[in-house]
């Protein structure tokens, strides 16, 4: 006697099992009766759970978990109170050792499946040596609505104002803000400014930013910090400039936080956006700017610069390109996508020239300034489209043609033109660094199919906590 065949409908509570993370903060699993489900919630591969139904399609259902009815033995306690509320971090609920086999197991996925590698050699994930406040930068920001917990919701008297907020963005949600005590992902003298900064606006009435009505004065509060000369920024990012009230809140951080070395500084911004830059920047004590070291560089970073978010993991990634790319002092080396030159930099102590191409031309002014900064000569920093082909043949006629290329694209990866471009170059060895493992097994498919093969692919965990993952992939050409 045949099985009859189960029909799900939209609001089914069905019961299935947990296989694997996918794609924007779902997770993959299965019923009993092998009906793939993609299911939104706070989960792990190896829950149990319930879920509700809200899409029916032929090969698999749509759901939202209900309840955990047994745990993973991955699982651990979120160390954050509004961990699955914030979207900061999305694997806070999972171990550390999980995370770092799910990410490699993500990488291997990707490779495989997106870019036809078969078997391919990616080594064990190199894991951060410090999980939590390993940030050296992050961006606050305040509104007039304040984003409401769960556990709020049936509260008749609330401990905080529903009119003012600085936190993180509620995920989806321009406007509203989750007011923050503590981020577990900040330096603790971040942390510390935040509680400063926020009793100021408080005391003072000063009106939070309102993105929808476009008015409000204080709109972000942007920290950074130099582990290794232990330099404190604050960037408050403001609608005007208000010199007195800039004063007093410099004075009130100065009293909260006498021991740490700091510059404070305003950037001004009429734009009708919540990022985090501003038009105008006055500088309202110290340098206006904080300087990390990489290995045995330094970095003048100001408020608006690019620089890697975790500095030790930072080494660690470069340290990779080194190694995987085989660089020697004979070699001319391009860095593409260059940015503010911190891999050209590093790789210029190994190589007899690197050579950096960016299209941003701000970028490229720092990028000199950084290897003025530290007395570095083999370096030439272009301001060049890498989708223009001849254009950049002409620019880098009067030097070495390339043995190495390291490309570190965005997170969409290399704009097919310029990947032509790289390609065109024929070096010896490509050195891709990715942050998207789906765009690096499209664009090193690619690259394989122009003649090269993948040697090696070494994930490293710049970020704990979250589903992100950077990779340093080595192509090296065949015959």
């Amino acid at each position: 006697m045949e099985q009859q065949e189960i029909r799900y409908r939209k609001g089914d509570i069905i019961e299935l099992s947990i296989i694997d993370h996918a794609e924007k903060d779902q997770c993959f699993g299965k019923t009993a009766e092998g009906m793939a489900v993609m299911v939104s919630g706070v989960l792990a591969p190896g829950d149990r759970v319930s879920a509700q139904v809200y899409k029916v399609k032929s090969r698999y259902l749509e759901a939202r978990a209900i309840e955990v009815l047994a745990p993973s033995p991955d699982r651990v306690e979120p160390v954050c109170p509004v961990f699955g509320v914030c979207g900061g971090c999305k694997w806070m609920h999972v171990s550390y050792e999980a995370q770092l086999r799910f990410k490699h197991k993500k990488v291997v996925d990707s490779l495989a499946h997106l870019g036809g590698f078969e078997n391919p050699d990616v080594l064990p994930v190199l894991a951060a040596l410090e999980p939590f406040h390993y940030r050296n930068k992050v961006e606050f920001s305040c509104s007039n609505m304040r984003y409401l917990l769960p556990s709020e919701m049936a509260q008749e008297e609330l401990s905080k104002p529903k009119t003012f907020a600085l936190g993180f963005h509620a995920p989806g949600n321009f406007e509203k803000v989750l007011d923050l005590d503590t981020c577990y992902l900040a330096k603790e003298c971040m942390n510390r400014v935040l509680e400063v900064v926020r009793e100021f606006a408080l005391e003072r009435g000063l009106a939070p930013y309102a993105a929808k009505a476009h008015e409000g004065f204080l709109r972000n509060v942007m920290l950074r910090y130099s582990e290794r000369h232990d330099q404190l920024m604050v960037n408050i990012v403001t609608s005007w400039y208000e010199k007195a009230v800039m004063q007093a809140l410099k004075e009130r951080l100065e009293v909260a936080m006498p021991t740490q070395a700091m510059t404070i500084v305003n950037n001004v911004t009429t734009r009708r956006n919540t990022v985090a830059t501003g038009e105008q920047e006055y500088v309202i004590s110290g340098d206006g700017y904080v300087t990390e070291r990489l290995g045995d560089l330094d970095f003048r970073i100001s408020a608006n610069s690019f620089f890697q978010t975790n500095t030790r993991q930072a080494e660690t990634l470069y340290d990779q390109i080194i190694a995987v790319g085989g660089i020697t002092p004979e070699d001319t080396v391009y860095d593409l996508y260059c940015g503010t030159g911190t891999i050209t930099l590093y790789l210029a102590r190994h190589c007899k020239q690197a050579i950096g191409i960016e299209v941003v031309e701000s970028a490229v002014r720092d990028a000199a300034m950084n290897a003025e900064l530290n007395g570095l000569k083999n370096t030439v920093f272009f301001q060049a489209d890498l989708k223009d082909f001849h254009a950049m043949q002409e620019a880098l006629a009067p030097y070495a043609r390339p043995r190495i290329i390291v490309t570190d694209p965005p997170r969409a990866g290399m704009h097919p033109k310029a990947l032509d471009t790289m390609l065109k170059l024929q070096p010896e060895r490509i050195v891709y660094v990715s942050c998207n493992p789906a765009n690096l097994a499209r664009d090193g498919k690619e690259i394989a199919a122009r003649g090269y093969r993948m040697s090696s692919a070494q994930p490293v965990d710049m970020f704990p906590q979250t589903n992100h993952i950077e990779t340093v992939a080595c192509f090296e050409r065949v015959g």
